[in-house]
């Protein structure tokens, strides 16, 4: 084997940087840790000191694919114009979602596992506790009606995450990702904005 820069803690980034790529290009049954070592050109045996099996290879994956994408969301989420956010976080989601379909997919099907573990669990929790403390900034500033935050919350991420799903399932009838996301950001601030019975909320976000 020739010498590799996969020191001081490297490899294991390199592993999961390459691990994306495979799922995107050959999804998870593509996934091996030996071919990933073969890709990497280390041992095979480099990939079981930080991964001891497939499994804990994708839930590394799914954490840090929700690293990388409540990063974006956070990124997108400041400044002061709520509304101007509210539609930056909108698209940074959808953006992720196109960019990594495999990935998201492993994303929530880990964190909604049985054994998922409680760090997963919570990091994958947060971007929709982003959207709850915009959502609760917006209303108390006048800008969003009263609501219950967690409902409406629930409903802008089932909106928002249908519409990445199509997106990257290029399933918009000709429509642009753009377009697609503008509309349903109006949509649901004219909605939030206006005010919806509590009631027609929770029947909305359990359908």
């Amino acid at each position: 084997m020739t010498d590799q820069p996969y020191h001081h803690g490297k490899l294991r980034e390199a592993l999961l940087e390459r691990a994306m790529e495979t799922i995107e290009q050959a999804g998870v049954d593509g996934l091996s840790l030996r071919q990933l070592a073969r890709d990497l050109n280390v041992s095979h045996g480099a990939p079981a000191k930080h991964f001891r099996d497939k499994q804990s290879l994708i839930d590394a994956l799914a954490l840090a694919g929700f690293e990388m994408m409540n990063q974006r969301i956070v990124e997108a989420g400041s400044g002061d114009d709520l509304r101007q956010r509210f539609a930056r976080m909108a698209n940074a989601y959808v953006d992720f979602a196109v960019s990594h379909p495999a990935l998201l997919t492993v994303m929530y099907s880990t964190k909604h596992h049985p054994g998922s573990s409680t760090e997963l669990r919570n990091i994958g929790e947060q971007g929709i506790h982003v959207a709850r403390a915009l959502i609760s900034e917006a209303q108390d500033g006048g800008a969003l009606a009263p609501g219950d935050t967690e409902t409406l919350a629930m409903v802008c991420f089932v909106s928002l995450h249908g519409a990445a799903l199509l997106a990257a399932g290029k399933q918009l009838d000709g429509n642009s990702v753009e377009d697609v996301v503008a509309a349903t950001t109006d949509t649901l601030w004219a909605g939030m904005a206006a005010g919806v019975p509590a009631a027609q909320l929770s029947q909305t976000a359990g359908s």
